[in-house]
């Protein structure tokens, strides 16, 4: 749980969007009489559900930190040192979910219970997602881009979109302003999402070479305007990507030379201006002030 609050890592944005619609909505009608609950603005159940949020987010990241043994080299170390680090992330992991689902039960609200429950398994299902292969010797999946959004909604946009309508409910919130906060955390975290598979395509400097997935959005939408046969067939022209960097340049090169990038951060800024818009049902506030600023960050491209 300390890693959740060490500050050299950027582990808090889940918890601090909680925080901050928390603060923007402020309290509702409903629950005057328990103002004398909330410091700064914000209830301590709200802050609660901040903590869990983040349990649950690093759970998931110690869990996919998991090696698949049977990909192993003899250059990637002793054999037994990396089956006891999956052992201890499993455990580490399992012990941070614990955590969280303890501390979610102790809110007593069954509504948000299950807000967050369900919010773990659609995690599951997106990794899962992320993870299955039609076929071993596929390079990319065979989906489009609305695929693409339902994966990454359940594997990163789920939690923060029901954490923060969940944040609304334990203010005891209408369900309009439930809503826009649940709108808010999903196009918010997608537009995050796609500001970071675009990075390796819209960076400055030409030199460094970052590497990207070909199941990222400027792949997949390249994909889609391409066709998918004739970019497996340039795919396996220039041979396997796994096996030569020049190759995976060109692969970059031909991506970043059609639409398919320019289509992504069109895409990204969309989600972003939905996210704005949520936004524009909670009263001016600085905490409001500063989910827009989070929105401007991600949708801004040199």
């Amino acid at each position: 749980r300390g890693f959740v609050y060490d500050s050299r890592n950027n582990l808090q944005m889940r918890g601090l969007v909680v925080l901050l619609i928390s603060k923007a909505a402020g309290p509702s009608t409903a629950e005057l009489s328990f103002q004398h609950d909330m410091v700064s603005g914000i209830y301590s159940s709200q802050r609660s559900l901040a903590e869990i949020t983040e349990l649950i987010h690093t759970a998931f990241l110690v869990h996919r930190g998991i090696v698949n043994i049977g990909e192993l080299k003899s250059c990637d170390g002793p054999l037994k040192d990396m089956q006891f680090g999956n052992k201890m992330a499993v455990l580490s992991g399992d012990f941070l979910l614990a955590n969280a689902c303890t501390s979610l039960a102790q809110l007593q609200n069954t509504k948000v219970v299950e807000l967050i429950s369900s919010a773990i398994g659609d995690l599951v299902q997106g990794i899962y997602y992320e993870n299955s292969k039609s076929s071993e010797n596929c390079l990319t999946d065979d989906i489009g881009i609305s695929r693409w959004k339902e994966q990454v909604f359940l594997s990163h946009s789920a939690l923060l979109a029901k954490s923060c309508q969940a944040a609304m409910e334990l203010a005891k919130h209408s369900a309009e302003i439930q809503d826009m906060a649940f709108q808010y955390g999903k196009h918010m975290s997608m537009s995050h999402k796609l500001h970071s598979d675009l990075q390796p395509f819209v960076k400055e400097s030409p030199s460094d070479t970052m590497a990207f997935s070909l199941n990222s959005a400027p792949a997949i939408l390249h994909q889609e305007f391409h066709g998918r046969e004739a970019w497996l067939k340039q795919i396996r022209e220039m041979g396997s990507v796994h096996r030569c960097a020049c190759v995976f340049q060109q692969l970059q090169e031909a991506i970043k030379a059609g639409k398919g990038v320019t289509s992504a951060i069109d895409l990204c800024r969309c989600h972003g201006n939905r996210a704005l818009a949520a936004l524009e049902r909670f009263p001016p506030s600085e905490a409001r002030d500063a989910l827009a600023n989070i929105v401007y960050a991600v949708t801004r491209f040199p």
